[in-house]
């Protein structure tokens, strides 16, 4: 199986870090809970809805760079199926050097034969665009993500698609443990 990896909540556990931050540059005048469900849609979402100025972003930007990777944990069992998987690969909005940071830190770089982020300069998702190149690429048979957002380019070009951690339309199936995902991929094979 060749998988297509979301980063950020999906392979880790980013939005309590991101989430103090935003807390931190909004003062304290919004609530952890209500941050972080704007987040999870996506960080260009919640910098709109908590109406942030230009200077609020770039500080919110400062302060995410400038987590140690030692804060980022990965999400329990994930390791269990980079294993299993022939490739792996990633997709993200995120900067290269933090991902490669928290990878090497966690030793998991060495599941990965390609990231793709922002760097790369492909369209945001969820523009397919980043997805077929590493399809066509990779041969890719599932993506994998924390949000819709994730999931619309591998339904856009034929993928199948696992929500982790939700639920949404755009998935084939939802996992909220990585332990279920090996009972779900046998029920849809």
């Amino acid at each position: 199986m060749n998988i297509l990896w979301d980063f950020d909540g999906t392979l880790f556990d980013t939005y309590p870090a991101y989430t103090e931050n935003l807390y931190k540059v909004l003062n304290g005048t919004v609530v952890r809970e209500d941050i972080y469900r704007e987040l999870k849609i996506s960080a260009t979402h919640a910098f709109k809805y908590f109406k942030l100025s230009d200077e609020q972003i770039k500080e919110v930007k400062k302060l995410n760079l400038e987590i140690p990777p030692s804060s980022i944990k990965p999400f329990p069992n994930v390791e269990k199926i980079l294993r299993f998987a022939n490739k792996n690969v990633i997709m993200t909005h995120k900067e290269r050097k933090p991902v490669l940071d928290i990878l090497q830190y966690y030793g998991f770089e060495k599941y990965f034969i390609e990231i793709v982020t922002v760097d790369n300069g492909y369209p945001r998702k969820p523009d397919p665009t980043s997805y077929q190149y590493l399809h066509d690429k990779y041969d890719l048979d599932l993506a994998i993500g924390d949000r819709e957002l994730d999931l619309i380019p591998a339904k856009k070009i034929g993928m199948m698609s696992c929500m982790y951690g939700g639920n949404c339309e755009a998935a084939d199936f939802q996992i909220n443990d990585y332990n279920d995902f090996f009972k779900v991929v046998k029920l849809n094979n």
